[in-house]
């Protein structure tokens, strides 16, 4: 298991646990969490609604891809440390790793 926090979009704070042996993404534990994230193209990296700001551990995350750099150029705001959800997966890198949704929670 792998421990981490999410930051809402209020700004409350809550550590979430999942198992870093499924090949999860972020993105899917997020939704299963009932945190409001879209994901409306289902883990494809094609709609940037699980657009995440990384806060902290960012190092163990790896460089993202061309096509999530596509999507998130295409974002009204995208900071120097977006990623997608989707295209994050929980591994023991996550281990005390702090992520803002900045996704559309509508």
């Amino acid at each position: 298991m792998v421990t981490f926090e999410v930051e809402d979009h209020d700004g409350n704070r809550q550590p979430i646990e999942a198992p870093d042996d499924m090949g999860l993404s972020l993105m899917e534990v997020l939704k299963a969490s009932e945190y409001p994230v879209l994901a409306t193209c289902g883990g494809m990296a094609l709609c940037a609604t699980c657009h995440v700001e990384v806060l902290g551990g960012k190092d163990g995350l790896g460089e993202a891809t061309d096509v999530e750099l596509d999507q998130l150029e295409a974002l009204p705001e995208m900071y120097d440390t977006s990623r997608l959800a989707c295209q994050i997966r929980i591994s023991d890198e996550l281990e005390g790793a702090v992520f803002k949704l900045r996704g559309e929670d509508q």
